[in-house]
Parts: C-alpha cells; sequence; structure tokens
C-alpha cells in the first residue's frame, strides 16, 4: 500500500495518523464514482479535482469491484495521493493541500 505522503509531513502515514483520517472519512459521501470503464484519465482528473478541493475523498467502486485495491493505488500514484483504505466497495484518499493555510485536515 502506498503510504506515502507529498508534502510537509513526508514519510509514511504512522498508525494514529491512519485512524485519524478513517475517522474524518466515515462521515464523507463519495465524491468520484469509478464505473465499468474503470481507472480513465477523466477518474484522475476527477480525483486530482476533488482532492484540491477536499483533501480526504472517497471513491466508490460501481464495477471491478474485485480491482478495488490496485484501482485505489494506481489513483493514489497517480494524484500524489495516500490510499487510506479500501474497505466495501470504497476508498478513502488523502493528499494534503499545497497551499499550508488552505488545508484544513492537521495530521500532526
Amino acid at each position: 500500500m502506498n503510504n506515502q505522503l507529498n508534502g510537509p509531513l513526508g514519510g509514511p502515514l504512522s498508525g494514529p495518523q491512519r485512524r485519524k483520517l478513517m475517522k474524518l472519512a466515515q462521515s464523507l459521501d463519495p465524491v468520484v464514482m469509478v464505473g465499468k470503464a474503470g481507472a480513465t484519465p477523466e477518474v484522475t482528473a476527477a480525483c486530482n479535482t476533488a482532492l484540491e478541493a477536499h483533501e480526504l475523498i472517497k471513491l466508490r467502486f460501481q464495477s471491478h469491484k474485485e480491482q478495488r485495491r490496485s484501482i485505489g493505488e494506481k489513483m493514489a500514484a497517480e494524484t500524489g495521493a495516500v490510499l487510506v483504505q479500501v474497505i466495501g466497495n470504497t476508498a478513502v484518499l488523502f493528499r494534503r493541500h499545497p497551499d499550508a493555510e488552505k488545508s484544513r485536515i492537521s495530521l500532526e
């Protein structure tokens, strides 16, 4: 699993950081859907846009459910995010906002 953060924190996610992100993600609704076409450039672009706006997002898998972990890892790698969790038909991605003043999630 890709546990690397790109940004001021650097390094892998610690256990407490991962738990905090999972807790924050519980109340989120999925903002990106992965359909029959799988991990297309459009899905990657949608993930990038959502990560810029929210930092922490959920992806919902409507198809390719047997490949959800690999697709989640691919989306994380292509967007510079961290795959926090894959549970059921949902993946959680986190990418810190590049502007520290706009960052809403603190992992310190």
